[in-house]
């Protein structure tokens, strides 16, 4: 494929098929196909191939074929180093009157040959296969171009008188014949097809850096893997790794795939994965991503999901079905392409009868015909979203954002309103310690959470687990003592014998006074659950725990907000939690108590009010209102039912990268409009200029060439965006 024609032609011809429906993208050379079980791959393949085109079933490169493509590649840059060094010369003497020499015509005629002929051989074969399909592309309007600035050439020479020995001819930017000299366009056979090919040459350079995000992603992919056996090691291929096999991960290497750590501790780099630059850290239990780069130590992983299910191979799916999707404004352009070029024959046939017909010269109107053919290339339409599209993608999946396609970057552009879940998405859906208060002139606060951590070590209790962790984090030592004596009272807490000293965790009363006393009003005003630490029967010390709010999550909410969005609060706890969170991050819209369907009602109530809403969750429970939604935004972490329900994705651990993703598509979109102006806008306008013979053809050429670069250019600014904050009170 070389212009939008080509795209809207193969469109069309899978779309005869019953059921089918089909996008093609210009930039990566891919189309996605929605097709009824009973319609084959082999049918769909047919199909583009009598559209003339070639087509096949993407799979992994096998290593021949990548080494077929880089002789390809290479044929076609020799192709444009050798027309480059005959063209130079046809150019000089033909546009430098003081260089050219006795019969330095025929000399011209003698280089330009090759390049008109074997240089533009491209577009010839593929103008001649479309013509045998009844089809019009950017290559019929180059090859015409070619043919019909060579073929006058060749007749001025041999019949028109221009073959004389002391031939002169001047040159200028502005054709004309006037002077009664029979004018060769030599330059123009020549520059046409290098213009053009440098152009192809430099634009399919600027397109592979576009997808560099989704190479990158690819390239974390492991080839082999270490398993362990019976207490062994053996390397095999990563693809004859199976769930619940056990693996070794050494500092400095990349985890095969998603899996659990079994044994050793270790930081975990998951910048290339996730966007998040500090490394987190791993111990037995803890969940490992596929790609992430070892830091620290040693580690054996369980295997939780190899190949296709891997959180890798989901990210690299999102971002190439993403790259696949049309906007609006591209779909539109596309089906102006498709009747452009047959448009354009007709106006060339129509510019040259009416130069005959006006009684001018038959050369003028040669050149203003060619100029015509040339400067229409729409190749410039046809490369406008896409090279934005996977340009924007890619760095969204580098900040942390997976975007499902062009319809979620406009719905992320419109979004007036998010409707957010807490549990797991504004705070971190477990239970975590958020304070502890020792009695004064006590045994202090360290002391009183080891005895606590230490007899909650026999609790499965999420509050006593949660104690036991922060406590196992906060001392220096790491390592509780043990307990004796255990017992658990059920609805009350744990009591047992630490070091001899008896360590009772259990709800405290409501009489409770003093420093302790304070804190529990405190703990209750936080929406926290708060236990009494007693040893030997003496009170000594508060500790709260609850699900707390994410880190960044204010600042998150915040930016919301200045970018003019309206953040509503919608959970299933009960009303003092929801407030506390309410408050604690500035949100004054709370609906609390609402059921999966509450939450969908919600969502629809806001939708007819006139809102373009958002949902941000992570659960089976916000699957509803995510899929009824202008917009669903779903944790990375969350349940695989949310994830499928959304639009986006957040890879990263919270909520911060939502506002980068609505300032992403602002920008994208942005980028869009201005590559699509561009686009049309120049056809309108240099379109009369060569019409009305005030566009020589070789400059025609460098234009329509420059059109395609500023486009793919404009496109390859959003590879380095970085996101920044909106002013207060306005919008980006």
């Amino acid at each position: 494929m070389t212009c939008a024609a080509c795209v809207k032609r193969i469109e069309k011809r899978l779309g005869r098929i019953d059921g089918v429906s089909a996008t093609v993208n210009l930039a990566t050379g891919r189309a996605r196909v929605s097709h009824p079980p009973g319609v084959a791959a082999d049918e769909l393949v047919a199909a583009v191939e009598g559209a003339g085109y070639t087509a096949e079933v993407p799979a992994p490169p096998a290593p021949e074929e990548e080494r077929s493509e880089a002789v390809r590649a290479h044929v076609e840059r020799d192709r444009l180093v050798v027309g480059a060094v005959l063209a130079l010369p046809v150019l000089v003497l033909s546009m430098v009157p003081a260089a050219q020499f006795r019969n330095w015509q025929w000399l011209c005629f003698m280089l330009a040959a090759p390049v008109a002929v074997w240089g533009a051989w491209p577009f010839h074969v593929r103008a001649l296969r479309g013509l045998r399909h009844s089809a019009a592309t950017m290559d019929t309007l180059v090859s015409l171009g070619v043919v019909a600035s060579f073929g006058w050439s060749a007749y001025a020479l041999f019949l028109g008188g221009a073959g004389a020995p002391g031939m002169r001819m001047a040159f200028s930017l502005v054709p004309s014949a006037d002077d009664g000299t029979t004018h060769l366009y030599l330059e123009a056979a020549v520059g046409v097809p290098l213009f053009v090919l440098t152009g192809r040459f430099l634009e399919a350079r600027a397109r592979y850096g576009t997808g560099a995000a989704l190479r990158s992603l690819a390239n974390l992919a492991a080839n082999d893997v270490s398993v362990r056996e019976w207490g062994r090691e053996r390397l095999i291929p990563i693809s004859q790794l199976t769930v619940s096999q056990e693996f070794v991960v050494r500092p400095g290497e990349r985890a095969a795939t998603d899996g659990v750590v079994v044994e050793g501790s270790s930081a975990m780099d998951l910048s290339l994965v996730t966007g998040e630059s500090e490394p987190v850290e791993v111990g037995p239990g803890s969940a490992v991503v596929g790609g992430a780069v070892n830091a620290g130590g040693l580690l054996l992983v369980r295997a939780t999901a190899v190949g296709a299910g891997t959180q890798l191979a989901r990210i690299t799916r999102l971002v190439t079905e993403a790259q696949a999707g049309k906007a609006r404004a591209q779909r539109l352009a596309d089906t102006v392409a498709g009747v452009f070029v047959p448009a354009v024959l007709a106006l060339v046939v129509t510019v040259l009868g009416f130069w005959l017909g006006a009684g001018a010269d038959p050369q003028a109107a040669i050149t203003a015909s060619v100029a015509v053919l040339v400067v229409a290339c729409p190749c410039a339409l046809g490369l406008a979203t896409p090279t934005a599209l996977m340009a924007a993608t890619g760095r969204g999946a580098q900040l942390g954002v997976l975007v499902s396609g062009p319809q979620a970057l406009e719905a992320l552009r419109h979004i007036d309103t998010v409707v957010l879940d807490k549990t797991g998405t504004l705070t971190s859906g477990h239970m975590m310690v958020a304070r502890v208060t020792a009695a004064p002139d006590g045994i202090g606060k360290e002391a009183a959470l080891r005895l606590a951590g230490a007899v909650e070590q026999g609790s499965e209790h999420p509050l006593g687990r949660a104690i036991t962790q922060h406590a196992q984090r906060a001392l220096p030592e790491r390592l509780l003592p043990e307990v004796a004596d255990f017992q658990a009272m059920v609805g009350r807490g744990v009591s047992g014998r630490v070091e001899g000293r008896r360590v009772d965790v259990s709800t405290p009363p409501e009489e409770l006074g003093g420093p302790l006393g304070v804190a529990l009003a405190e703990a209750e005003a936080a929406a926290h659950t708060a236990v009494l630490v007693k040893v030997d029967g003496v009170p000594e010390a508060v500790i709260e725990a609850g699900d707390l709010v994410r880190p960044g999550s204010y600042r998150a909410v915040d930016r919301l907000r200045r970018l003019g969005v309206r953040p509503v609060l919608a959970t299933g706890d009960r009303e003092a939690t929801a407030r506390a969170v309410a408050d604690h991050l500035g949100i004054s819209d709370v609906r609390a108590r609402c059921s999966p369907e509450q939450k969908a009602d919600l969502v629809r109530e806001l939708r007819e009010g006139g809102h373009r809403v958002a949902v941000i969750g992570d659960g089976v429970n916000d699957a509803a209102a995510l899929a009824g939604a202008d917009l669903g935004v779903a944790m990375g972490g969350g349940t695989d039912v949310a994830i499928g329900a959304a639009d986006v994705t957040l890879v990263r651990g919270g909520i911060e990268a939502v506002a980068d993703a609505v300032l992403l598509a602002r920008r994208t979109l942005g980028t869009i409009r201005v590559n699509l102006v561009w686009a049309f806008g120049y056809n309108a306008v240099t379109l009369p200029l060569a019409a009305v013979g005030l566009l020589d053809p070789m400059v025609a050429a460098v234009a329509m060439s420059a059109s395609s670069l500023l486009v793919v250019g404009n496109s390859l600014r959003l590879r380095t965006w970085q996101p920044r904050r909106a002013p207060r009170g306005g919008r980006r």
